[in-house]
């Protein structure tokens, strides 16, 4: 009993210490990982993935430059671009919101993973 009792205080003590950005990244790797879930760091391109993650930014493009809608998607390890071409805005999609992603990963000029018109569910936070 005395080591349950410890290894809860030891992990008090982690979560009260430690950076809340890291402690929530590895969180969120964990659950992707407990889903089935790919994890952003290990995908390639030209695989076709299934991920768990959360979107951290959502704009719009600019009408001049076609009608598409990016989001920045983390999943506690790595970042993906999310790209949907032909839309503005799509109900759901917004910062914070946690999605299970599934698409092809292509890689962006700059060397950023990118993943066009993804299949996605929205999921409860945890």
């Amino acid at each position: 009993m005395a080591s349950a009792a410890t290894g809860y205080f030891r992990r008090l003590t982690r979560k009260l210490t430690e950076d809340v950005e890291r402690l929530d990244a590895e969180e969120m790797a964990e659950s992707a990982t407990a889903s089935g879930a790919k994890r952003a760091s290990e995908c390639c391109r030209g695989e076709e993935v299934t991920m768990l993650g959360r979107l951290r930014s959502v704009e719009a493009c600019p009408k001049a430059a076609g009608a598409a809608m990016e989001a920045e998607f983390f999943d506690g390890t790595d970042s993906v671009t999310l790209v949907w071409i032909g839309r503005r805005k799509i109900p759901g999609i917004a910062p914070g919101k946690t999605l299970m992603v599934r698409g092809r990963v292509g890689e962006r000029e700059g060397g950023g993973k990118v993943i066009y018109n993804p299949y996605y569910e929205l999921r409860e936070s945890s």
